[in-house]
């Protein structure tokens, strides 16, 4: 397994920079051992359950299986007490219990509609509106599940039956799909229960790619928005090569599209397409419950050195003429963010390859469709905008929760992986407060 370096070029193909998570989890699974946990994993002292720590394991997408790959950038919780957990046991006023898949155990719609100030815009916008999901793989239960997700949380049905959920594979069939993987079935799920969670109103278009090279993907991405979607999720990344330049003009330059990326789960270090000056960047936050007047706050999410939200000075993308900071002459990661810290994970239903039932999901997996939900309540951007450029017009507003604490690693430029404020690495601008920073 060949490792890199953050922001050095990898001339030999795009191995994404495994965190340490999905490094062990790769070699127990080719042991026959099972799944990981990270190293925040609770000790082998036994623990009531009211003080066990979450753990969690890299999902099998986040592991490429070939040279060239792009990897996921989603964990999924394996055991502990979630945030939610203890948020409702405390409601309740009863001892949280371990979370299992029996039940919702992280974060649903309305406490992401409340933490990003979305609630009455999630009630009424967003009806015409399609929000296209690209990832590598079929998932051959991604509408049942959606209906389970959907019905859990009262949200309208969404189904090929009235015309709210499409699949389609790269080339637009809705025949002819790609083989269907379990790990990316677990990714497609996160994504579409995340652009349903926000924008309960819009329609979910899932395109599929036959594999998970930057070419079947940015195939994929372009078939999204050819099929009409204005609103376009992405929840993958590779490390940097000098080519990414020419797949920007070839799948990302989309104006009029607000086109959605995840900044990466290895911590600091630049990834692509987050690099892309066309896209909106997404990093990760820790999302928490507290007495303050907004009733959340949120902090830079990290695990380890290894593992927490990416960010970066890219090497070979261009700055986009909004982005101003003054550190990095090229393109700066990332542009804004949402929860991503699996500890304060989201809910996700899920039954492909897995025993059917509730998950929490953590990774910059989750905060990629949940920005693009917002885009999508906010309404279809102008034909010729670039809303990658939305967040910046409002920056230093109330339009945005200015994340100031927290850290995702060392850096040669400190706002690159440490939050401050104002505009820094780990979570751009901050996170959404209603809709305003994401409007042209």
């Amino acid at each position: 397994m060949r490792t890199t370096t953050p922001n050095s070029p990898t001339p030999h193909g795009r191995w994404r920079r495994l965190t340490a998570a999905a490094a062990t989890a790769a070699a127990l699974a080719l042991a026959g051992l099972g799944t990981a946990t990270t190293a925040t994993a609770a000790s082998t002292t036994p623990q009531t359950p009211s003080t066990t720590k979450v753990t969690w394991a890299a999902t099998p997408c986040a592991t490429p299986k070939h040279k060239g790959d792009l990897a996921c950038n989603s964990v999924r919780v394996t055991g502990g007490v979630t945030a939610f957990e203890k948020q409702r046991a405390a409601q309740n006023g009863v001892t949280p219990k371990a979370a299992d898949a029996t039940s919702p155990s992280g974060y649903g719609p309305s406490d992401l509609q409340d933490a990003y100030g979305l609630t009455s815009a999630a009630a009424s916008d967003g009806s015409g509106e399609t929000i296209a999901i690209v990832d590598a793989y079929d998932d051959p239960n991604a509408e049942a599940d959606l209906a389970k997700y959907r019905s859990q949380y009262d949200l309208p049905a969404c189904t090929t039956a009235n015309g709210c959920f499409k699949k389609v594979g790269q080339t637009g069939s809705t025949t002819s799909l790609p083989t269907a993987d379990s790990g990316w079935s677990q990714e497609i799920s996160l994504d579409v229960d995340m652009a349903s969670a926000i924008c309960p109103n819009c329609d979910i278009l899932l395109v599929e790619a036959s594999s998970a090279s930057m070419e079947d993907l940015g195939t994929a991405v372009n078939e999204a928005v050819k099929l009409g979607a204005k609103f376009v999720s992405n929840s993958y990344g590779g490390s940097e090569e000098s080519s990414d330049p020419s797949y920007d003009s070839a799948y990302f330059n989309h104006p009029g599209v607000a086109i959605t990326v995840s900044a990466g789960d290895s911590g600091y270090g630049a990834e692509y397409p987050a690099a892309s000056p066309y896209v909106t960047a997404v990093g990760g936050t820790k999302l928490s419950t507290s007495s303050n007047s907004r009733g959340w706050t949120e902090s830079v999410w990290k695990t380890s050195s290894t593992e927490g939200t990416g960010s970066g000075c890219s090497a070979y993308d261009t700055k986009p003429s909004w982005q101003t900071d003054t550190g990095c002459a090229k393109r700066t990661i990332a542009d804004v963010s949402a929860v991503a810290d699996p500890a304060t994970g989201v809910s996700v239903y899920d039954s492909y390859g897995v025993t059917a039932g509730w998950y929490t999901f953590g990774g910059t997996s989750a905060s990629a469709p949940i920005i693009a939900g917002v885009y999508a309540l906010a309404g279809t951007p102008s034909s010729s905008s670039y809303p990658a450029r939305f967040p910046y017009a409002a920056a230093g507003t109330s339009a945005l929760n200015d994340v100031t604490s927290g850290n995702n690693g060392t850096c040669p430029t400190s706002y690159f992986c440490t939050a401050r404020s104002g505009y820094d690495g780990p979570t751009g601008w901050g996170t959404p407060q209603g809709l305003a920073a994401f409007t042209g």
